[in-house]
């Protein structure tokens, strides 16, 4: 196993998380941005107002963007396992 092996190995493996984590991240943020306009404007500064959303918004993408997640992680474990022999060798 080589340096360049392992750097790019990383590398896809970080670009795999990444594109797993989006979607959760981006609604998150996008709820969070809601939710504190919304706290801006009629002055609310409950603290709960500004969690209990976004947790319900992540959950609710994480149901619904399960499937490709779980498609994505079992393509990239099965690629890094299939080519295994040939990595080391």
């Amino acid at each position: 196993m080589s340096a360049e092996f392992v750097i790019g190995l990383a590398g896809q493996a970080l670009y795999t998380v990444l594109k797993v984590s989006a979607p959760m991240l981006g609604i998150g943020l996008t709820v969070g941005l809601l939710v504190s306009i919304f706290q801006a404007t009629t002055q609310i500064q409950e603290q709960t107002l500004a969690f209990v959303p976004k947790i319900i918004a992540v959950f609710l993408a994480l149901l619904l963007f399960g499937p490709w997640i779980l498609n994505t992680m079992i393509d990239f474990t099965s690629h890094l396992l299939g080519n295994l022999a040939n990595y080391i060798g």
